[in-house]
């Protein structure tokens, strides 16, 4: 870097270090986005020159759900070995949250002294990311349809990351889900050293396949798979019954580290993070003794107490994640039925503004099993449309509660919940904010 790059990084980093502290001083907002935004207009290569700092590594999680959850939790293992680590903690996963995120965290020069960087993106933004880094892991954790005003379908996202993985070095890292056919299939056409992770616990296989399933065809010749059974969605074990495409072997599956996160979904959240830190060659005692002492993100299966009631938050934005969250609360009310839910849901822009997807959600899961559900959130009466007709079908005796203010329905659903018991908080993204500032009477980012 000749000394006029040099300045040019120093002037660029100083000027968002200075915003950042404006933005916070006067409490303008998060600081995750702006500070970058400006950055990048006066040094367009900064997530170039700050990711070549690193001195291990820089690791990118990609997928529709559960990037929070895998990262945090690689961030921790990675901690606990001894490395210095970079995340971008506060979600903001687009290119200018990317560069935010390295910037907070090198001097007023723009200089980093990290190990790695274990960085959250967003699905549609890696083909651009890869344009300016050169990454030593990318985890592929699965791809699902999400925010349909956004997004494409799921194959047209597989076809622009293999596009843009491609030129990669030959040893960079492609960890993927190999349960889900779109992902194994990109894996299988890499060149990468590609490695597979995934469930093997049939027992754990769904009834039927979901309402909400996005990709049950060959991505090789477009014939319908035949699964011998389902985990959730579309992820599960497969084969195509008109051309050689059949699921990957697995470099490690659900037998291979221990589980404390509720839900399936959350499997394979750990058998992800466990799976990149072997790479990196942590030990399997360092892996495990992380994930049994792991506390969740905020809003992912995350525990508050609050007048010795229980909360349980679980981010839904989508519909195969609302339904594995219903999934998971069905479990656990198996041991208390009079559980009260309260659902929020919003359509700004971080939640999408298309909030059809509700009506792929299996709601009459949900209802079928008894006690209060609350509805709020700016689509209140969408929400609660949709289970009426849920209760209508199965003449189900659930309490159903419409609350429009916000705060009147989580009041009314602590009211509901009994001393020492859970209450189950089921929101998307901007409302999971607004419940967790009822909450605790403070902002989360």
């Amino acid at each position: 870097m000749n000394i006029f790059d040099r300045i040019r990084l120093g002037l660029a980093v100083a000027i968002a270090k200075i915003i950042t502290g404006v933005v916070k001083t006067f409490k303008l907002g998060a600081a995750s986005v702006l500070p970058g935004e400006i950055a990048g207009r006066l040094h367009p290569q900064l997530l170039r020159l700050l990711s070549q700092q690193l001195t291990k590594g820089l690791i990118l999680v990609v997928g529709t759900n559960g990037k929070t959850t895998t990262s945090l939790l690689l961030k921790d293992i990675l901690v606990n070995n001894g490395y210095k680590i970079i995340h971008n903690s506060a979600g903001a996963n687009l290119i200018n949250g990317l560069v935010t995120c390295l910037i907070m965290n090198s001097n007023l020069w723009g200089k980093l002294t990290a190990d790695y960087a274990i960085l959250e993106v967003d699905e549609n933004v890696l083909p651009l990311a890869l344009k300016q880094c050169n990454p030593t892991h990318i985890l592929a954790l699965n791809l699902f349809r999400d925010q349909l005003d956004r997004y494409g379908e799921v194959d047209t996202i597989s076809y622009r990351w293999q596009n843009a993985i491609e030129p990669l070095s030959k040893d960079t890292f492609i960890i993927v889900n190999g349960d889900d056919p779109t992902l194994c299939y990109l894996g299988q056409n890499l060149s990468q050293k590609v490695l597979f992770f995934g469930l093997n616990e049939p027992e754990l296989y769904l009834e039927e396949i979901p309402h909400a399933v996005d990709s049950i065809y060959c991505p090789k010749c477009g014939t319908s798979l035949i699964y011998e059974g389902v985990y959730l969605s579309h992820l599960g074990d497969y084969d195509c019954p008109n051309c050689d495409f059949t699921k990957s072997k697995l470099s490690v599956n659900s037998g291979d580290w221990q589980q404390i996160l509720i839900g399936v979904y959350n499997k394979y959240n750990t058998l992800a993070a466990g799976l990149v830190a072997e790479t990196i060659g942590v030990e399997k005692k360092i892996i495990n003794d992380t994930i049994t002492n792991f506390k969740a993100a905020f809003g992912r299966a995350e525990e508050l107490t609050i007048n010795n009631k229980k909360i349980r938050i679980l981010l839904s934005k989508n519909p195969v994640g609302m339904n594995e969250t219903i999934r998971a609360v069905n479990d656990i009310k198996k041991i208390n039925l009079s559980s009260t839910i309260l659902m929020v849901l919003n359509d700004r822009i971080p939640d999408g503004t298309d909030v059809s997807w509700i009506w792929d959600v299996d709601t009459e899961k949900l209802v079928e099993t008894g006690g209060n559900i609350v509805v709020s959130g700016d689509r209140v009466y969408d929400m609660a449309l949709r289970l009426k007709y849920s209760l209508d079908t199965l003449e189900s005796d659930m309490n159903l509660v419409v609350k429009e203010n916000l705060a009147e329905a989580v009041n009314k659903a602590l009211d509901l919940t009994p001393v020492n018991e859970t209450l189950y908080i089921i929101p998307t993204y901007s409302a999971m904010l607004e419940v967790r500032k009822l909450l605790l009477g403070r902002e989360i980012l």
